[in-house]
């Protein structure tokens, strides 16, 4: 069934108007590439075919298990250290893995102190349903930038998939903007829902997570007008 942007789409469907920008297309969560039709995309979960100019497609559905794709950023938690490699939550089937070698100026004498139960922002690598999911903290650059290991003074909560991508389109979602204007904080959102907070006072952080919390239930604008009054 030929689907288009805007509609309800069901595994199996099939959309064919694909716009490229550059002869690129993005193609996000819930979406495939169709081998047999190179201008096509298969739908692989329920949800909301979207569409952000110039040529980024995603499926927004309901889902609560972040499926991982190569070039997300994520938050995980470590739970495991074997040797030079870690053992990463991201909230997917499978733990990821990250090297110890893969953070900047990172040297077989001289790595990073991670341990069993930090937080670490990260970049997927490699994705593959054959293969567990690979982490590095550099770019191709091979600089940190905003990856790396999260100080434990901060707190962790979990939203839906769908709410992170929301927070991290900045021009449609002004959410975090508006805290901005009222909150000093610090934070990092992975597209697995996993996001880590820091204030220097508990309670801005509080009503962070409040926040965050309400724009999962609540019209952009009622969560801009609750933001408005924070003091």
């Amino acid at each position: 069934m030929s689907t288009k942007i805007g509609d309800f789409a069901i595994p199996g469907d099939l959309f064919t108007e694909i716009k490229s920008h550059k002869g690129v297309t993005i193609v996000g969560p819930g979406l495939r590439r169709n081998e047999e039709r190179p201008n096509s995309l298969f739908i692989t979960q329920p949800g909301k075919l979207c569409f952000k100019a110039p040529n980024v497609y995603w499926i927004e559905g309901r889902r609560k298990r972040y499926i991982p794709k190569k070039g997300d950023l994520v938050v995980g938690i470590v739970t495991k250290k074997a040797g030079d490699t870690l053992r990463v939550d991201i909230g997917s089937a499978e733990f990821a893995s990250l090297s110890l070698l893969a953070f900047e100026g990172a040297t077989k004498k001289q790595k990073p102190d991670a341990q069993v139960g930090d937080l670490v922002y990260a970049k997927l690598l490699n994705a593959h349903k054959e293969m567990e999911p690979e982490l590095v903290c550099i770019d191709s650059y091979s600089k940190a930038g905003r990856l790396g290991l999260l100080s434990n003074e901060g707190f962790l909560i979990n939203l839906s998939p769908l709410q992170a991508n929301r927070l991290l389109d900045v021009d449609n979602n002004p959410l975090l903007r508006t805290l901005g204007r009222k909150l000093v904080f610090e934070i990092a959102v992975g597209v697995n829902g996993k996001v880590w907070i820091n204030a220097k006072k508990t309670k801005d952080v509080f009503t962070i997570i409040k926040s965050l919390e309400l724009a999962e239930k609540h019209s952009d604008k009622d969560i801009m007008h609750s933001c408005r009054k924070i003091k």
